[in-house]
């Protein structure tokens, strides 16, 4: 591992986002205003402002911005649009897609977590508008999970949160039977390590040890196939299987993000050295210590670079990779003295 944890830095979040919310591609450093907006991206700007213990006034303008945007997003049945186009037009048909998970993560992250009154009260309520829904999706299940988890460690008689968890629980899939790989699914796609970290939320906030301890194990198999020669080399674009070998490109952030997201998680539930480990590893991914030995971010802007490729960096520095990095800076900030 290289380099030590910086802090984390909003200067290009923030210059990716207007008066309505955050943009989700950028050109190099510029906004892709034509792309428009989507609620993962909101989702994410919630969590990660919702974890500054003493946010600036421009940070605080950014959760409101989320929240803004999530409550435009959601419908009466829990359901919502999750692409806005620049114009502040839904391009898309409200669903329970993974983006309603995310919405549901950031805004239990943000009713339990945020430093800001009316930001908390303000996540709650839409928190129990999206939680009435049920998704067939397994990663929207998870990221909703999450959410719920959060929500309850603040509130652990909430209704909504509890029912959703309970629903949850019931819907992960039997433990695979194949020592080799013990994974819920012939291959490793993406959001793998939020499947891992749902398990671990839910069964801590349900007092259901068996879940919890199986999103560990589950855990610590992908934090071991996603590490080579000493650095994470995460599960790239298109998948990875018992028969891949390692490395595989291109790699996305949001896939050591959610690394990092797991590995923290873990670290608040059982003590081994492996987990705060593993969010310094992702620290150092971006850092340079991966398979091309290449940062992946501006240090200076707080951006993060969209993909790491077998022969480059892809230099442009969209709201996903840049969020990525925030959300990884912000777990080693806490989790630094325990990793050292």
């Amino acid at each position: 591992m290289i380099g030590a944890v910086p802090q984390p830095v909003f200067s290009h979040l923030l210059r990716l986002t207007d008066h309505r919310a955050t943009f989700e591609h950028a050109l190099l450093a510029e906004p892709r205003r034509d792309h428009g907006y989507c609620t993962d991206d909101m989702a994410r700007v919630l969590v990660v402002t919702a974890r500054e213990p003493e946010p600036t006034a421009e940070v605080k303008r950014l959760a409101t911005n989320a929240l803004s945007f999530l409550g435009r997003a959601q419908w009466a049945d829990g359901t919502c649009h999750n692409r806005m186009s620049a114009g502040g037009h839904w391009t898309d048909a409200p669903s329970t897609d993974d983006h309603w998970g995310r919405a549901i993560w950031g805004l239990g992250t943000a009713a339990a977590h945020s430093p800001v009154e009316m930001v908390r009260r303000l996540a709650a309520i839409q928190f129990e508008r999206a939680a009435v829904a049920r998704s067939p999706h397994r990663r929207a299940m998870a990221f909703a999970a999450i959410g719920a988890a959060e929500l309850l460690g603040a509130d652990q008689q909430n209704v909504a949160a509890l029912k959703l968890l309970a629903d949850y629980s019931r819907s992960v899939p039997r433990a695979p039977q194949h020592p080799e790989w013990p994974w819920p699914e012939p291959r490793l796609t993406y959001g793998n390590a939020t499947l891992a970290e749902a398990m671990i939320a839910a069964g801590v906030a349900l007092h259901h040890a068996p879940l919890r301890q199986r999103g560990l194990d589950a855990l610590r198999w992908l934090l071991g196939v996603e590490t080579s020669n000493g650095h994470l080399s995460p599960t790239p674009v298109a998948g990875r299987g018992p028969e891949d070998s390692a490395p595989g490109f291109d790699q996305q952030p949001i896939e050591v993000a959610s690394l990092a997201e797991a590995c923290a998680r873990a670290a608040a539930t059982d003590s081994s050295s492996i987990w705060p480990g593993g969010v310094m590893a992702a620290v150092a991914w971006f850092q340079g210590d991966n398979d091309l030995g290449l940062p992946m971010w501006d240090p200076r802007s707080g951006a993060g670079f969209d993909g790491l490729h077998a022969d480059r960096v892809n230099l442009n520095q969209g709201a996903e990779s840049t969020l990525a990095v925030l959300a990884t800076m912000q777990h080693a900030r806490t989790l630094a003295p325990v990793a050292r």
